[in-house]
């Protein structure tokens, strides 16, 4: 009887090596390939506060330049998905989700932030609140919006010192990080 010897030309298995179906990174690419259109949809102010590698911001630019061509658009959209695949997709798609505001703790913050404004024009008493957490805010001024802000609404002229208010704690909020 032949003794079972294992094959020298095979290479030795390792069980952490994961394969991945052609499927699944066929859905990779195309995920790649659609952050690519959000990437070329935006303005080139928008792009320059994304940290995207040069020869992407090019391939982008080239995007924008076929436009009305619509198989070197389709082509170009592939190269720029090939791209992305060097690149991590997570700071992209971080960047672009601040942008378009829909950051969840940035929703938050501005709800608490106009809650606190309601607050403010329903009682006087909140400015100590805001003076609490805020001590470097100008009281006087905020009183001040808060009269023109009453003012505006009695006499249902357009909302400026309301909006005041808000821009006021934004800053606020924002320097206290």
């Amino acid at each position: 009887m032949m003794a079972f010897t294992p094959d020298s030309s095979r290479p030795p298995q390792d069980d952490t090596v994961e394969i991945q179906s052609k499927s699944h990174r066929k859905r990779e690419m195309l995920a790649l390939q659609d952050l690519g259109k959000q990437l070329v949809a935006l303005s080139p102010g928008q792009l320059s506060k994304i940290p995207l590698p040069e020869e992407l911001l090019t391939a982008i630019a080239d995007a924008h330049r076929f436009a009305r061509k619509h198989e070197a658009l389709r082509r170009q959209m592939q190269y720029i998905g090939k791209l992305m695949r060097g690149i991590n997709p997570d700071t992209i798609r971080a960047s672009l989700t601040a942008m378009q505001g829909g950051s969840a703790s940035e929703i938050a913050r501005q709800h608490r932030l106009e809650r606190l404004r309601d607050n403010l024009l329903a009682d006087e008493k909140t400015i100590e609140n805001i003076v609490s957490d805020w001590p470097h805010a100008d009281i006087q001024r905020l009183r001040a919006l808060r009269r023109n802000a009453l003012k505006e609404r009695e006499q249902q002229r357009p909302p400026r010192a309301f909006r005041e208010i808000f821009k006021m704690l934004r800053e606020l909020d924002e320097e206290r990080g």
